[in-house]
């Protein structure tokens, strides 16, 4: 599949560029600087040039596939998340559907749904996820919304939680996790138009038993949730 990677240089996007071209995908990996092409081609990827603040249509044509997992950080001013994570998505969802682009995965964050209950530090960025998830929940895209934890450096595990429960599951996840993640529901048709939680699971939860799991009555409940 030609699949377009947007933050393709970030911790995820770099692991998940490597995956899918692993996995036998064309990817198209979207960077805003020169100096961070030569390690994206080394994988194997298409390497376009391009700033999500500024026009970047072009880079869609004859893409069947997008995978946003840029990020302003949690930690950036209100400006910049305005720009990147809700203006600069919203911006994707047109450029998508204009092109013919018809699958698209998102990369949220863990409780995005639920803005007010998290630290005020990050309400501003929570807040700009909410309302970019719930744009793309109205277009005509095959979308999935995943939405990570806390992001580790360590090692993948390979299982997954869809779910969250504070009680039983820990709020974090691997990038290496995210990834595999990302690359696994990509040609899963029954994650289309679910809203996932995203976290390391309990022993025996691999990434393809998780992904075999979430069916049709599943993907309603959490579409909505």
């Amino acid at each position: 599949m030609k699949t377009l990677v947007i933050g393709a240089n970030g911790g995820i996007g770099r692991k998940a560029v490597r995956l899918l071209v692993e996995a036998g995908h064309e990817v198209r990996a979207m960077v805003r600087a020169e100096e961070q092409r030569a390690a994206l081609e080394a994988n194997g990827a298409e390497v376009v040039i391009a700033d999500l603040e500024g026009d970047f249509e072009s880079v869609f044509t004859g893409m069947e596939a997008v995978v946003f997992t840029a990020g302003s950080g949690g930690g950036t001013g209100g400006d910049k998340t305005l720009l990147i994570d809700l203006w600069a998505a919203l911006k994707s969802y047109q450029f998508s559907q204009e092109a013919g682009t018809k699958r698209y995965i998102m990369v949220s964050a863990l409780r995005a749904d639920n803005p007010d209950f998290g630290p005020p530090v990050l309400r501003h960025y929570m807040v700009a996820k909410k309302v970019a998830d719930d744009y793309l929940s109205d277009t005509e895209l095959d979308w999935t919304c995943l939405r990570p934890g806390r992001l580790l450096d360590e090692p993948g595990t390979g299982q997954i939680q869809f779910t969250y429960d504070p009680s039983h599951h820990t709020n974090s996840i691997t990038r290496d996790d995210v990834a595999a993640t990302i690359v696994a529901v990509l040609e899963a048709p029954n994650t289309y138009h679910c809203r996932l939680d995203l976290l390391n699971g309990q022993p025996g939860t691999s990434i393809s038993e998780a992904i075999a799991s979430v069916t049709g009555s599943q993907s309603v409940a959490l579409a909505k949730g």
